[in-house]
């Protein structure tokens, strides 16, 4: 039986050494070790494939059921099952329409993740000083993005060099993003303000690695804002959903990187013109208000001419009245002369002198006040006498003190003293009040006071 199968299996391979064949798959499994495991069918049969490891892991799509595909191999027999199968070379998807709807599959499939969600994008930084451009090294897209970015306004710009189509493009654009990503703040490598994904424009299949499910997790996933520039303006790619901006094309990604430096000298030129105009316009503004005030202030002249009228009446006024003053004061002393005459003072003075020995200070008047005095001071003696408490102390009456000496008149007060004296006619007796805990005992080498009796 196995000559018979090694028979069969050596014809199958020589007669189908190549064969291309068109089909739906169905039961695709990757297995551990990498091998792809598969089955072709049409409407009326099927054929199992098998698709080992290096080839598997070139596809530039994800293999599910349901994809209508192109596979390319040649055909042999597996002995252990007595079945043929295809050992597949290359897989691609058959026609556009089989690619769009692989592509309406994978994009639901993300967007309920929420990869695509508006919310997570971030805002693209204003002036980047660093950019990161992932894209073909030797295409005229990077030659139109620097020189974009150069008329624009000059920054540094990184360049990591991929593959944009074929097989190993979507790993590598992916790679390059997550490296990006990786990049520390002041390294050897500067880390990026912003990363644009970059290709020109092409088919469908041409675009198909931006459409991979390892690129867009790669930029969603990035930590660095990213703008996704992939083909021309009616291009779109899942690329352009994951990412926090979409550019029409490269050059178009260049202008929303970076602003025109001469716009934004001219910006901040304007800028500076309107602050200095903002500062000088309420300056302009009060010299005109009070211009116009000092246009309808009165003249100087006007204002002090009353004044200055005022005070020259005043002036002469004050010269008249003082010559006036002069020759009324004249007068008057001529008048008073005879008054002041010799005799006539010494006249006035005798008669003081006899008027002030005239005056004596009699006893009487000294003797008076003191009596009056002595009266009053008898006076308010008795009345101390009469207050004084300790003066009913012969009538069987008690004085109670406090320890500072306060005379106490209320019960409660006097529960509230530690030691109470009580004042009788012949002397005093020191008690302490009930409830309150007794000094304790006198030392033997002095004498003990006197047994203190109780109060209340």
């Amino acid at each position: 039986m196995s000559e018979i199968s090694g028979r069969l299996k050596r014809t199958v391979e020589e007669r189908f050494g190549f064969v291309r064949v068109r089909g739906e798959l169905s039961g695709v499994k990757r297995a551990a070790s990498g091998h792809l495991y598969l089955c072709l069918k049409d409407e009326s049969a099927r054929l199992d494939g098998v698709m080992w490891r290096g080839q598997a892991g070139n596809l530039p799509f994800r293999v599910e059921d349901g994809i209508e595909v192109i596979a390319q191999g040649k055909l042999t027999t597996y002995p252990g099952r007595s079945n043929y199968q295809i050992v597949i070379d290359r897989m691609e998807v058959a026609g556009e329409g089989a690619l769009l709807a692989l592509l309406a599959k994978t994009k639901a499939r993300l967007e309920a993740e929420g990869l695509f969600d508006s919310a997570r994008k971030r805002p693209i930084p204003f002036l980047p000083d660093v950019i990161g451009v992932v894209t073909s090294p030797t295409g005229a897209v990077i030659r139109d993005i620097l020189h974009r970015l150069s008329d624009r306004f000059g920054c540094h710009v990184v360049v990591w060099p991929v593959l944009v189509q074929g097989q190993g493009a979507a790993e590598q654009v992916a790679a390059a993003v997550n490296g990006f990503s990786r990049l520390e703040p002041g390294g050897r490598v500067p880390r990026p303000d912003l990363v644009i994904v970059a290709r020109g424009g092409g088919s469908i299949e041409d675009l198909w690695a931006f459409n991979e499910e390892v690129v867009v997790r790669a930029i969603a996933g990035c930590s660095i804002p990213v703008i996704s520039a992939v083909g021309h303006e009616t291009d779109t790619t899942l690329a352009d959903f994951a990412a926090d901006l979409r550019a029409p094309t490269p050059t178009a990604a260049a202008e929303h990187a970076v602003p025109v430096r001469s716009e934004l000298i001219n910006q901040v030129a304007e800028l500076a013109l309107r602050k200095r105009r903002a500062v000088a316009r309420p300056v302009a503004l009060g010299r005109e208000r009070l211009e116009a005030r000092v246009q309808r202030l009165p003249r100087a002249d006007a204002v002090l001419a009353p004044f200055v009228q005022r005070l020259d009446d005043l002036g002469e006024r004050l010269r008249r009245g003082l010559g006036e003053r002069i020759v009324v004061a004249r007068q008057a002393l001529q008048a008073d002369r005879a008054r002041l005459s010799a005799p006539l003072l010494a006249s006035r003075l005798d008669h003081a002198k006899h008027r002030l020995a005239a005056q004596r200070l009699t006893p009487a008047l000294v003797t008076g006040r003191i009596a009056a005095q002595r009266d009053r001071l008898d006076g308010l003696g008795r009345l101390m006498v009469s207050l004084n408490p300790d003066n009913i102390l012969d009538r069987g009456y008690v004085r109670v003190t406090g320890a500072d000496g306060r005379t106490l008149v209320s019960k409660a007060v006097a529960a509230k003293e530690a030691a109470l004296a009580l004042h009788f006619r012949d002397g005093e007796l020191a008690v302490t009040p009930a409830g309150v805990r007794a000094a304790p005992p006198a030392r033997k080498d002095k004498p003990a006071p006197p047994e203190q009796g109780k109060l209340l």
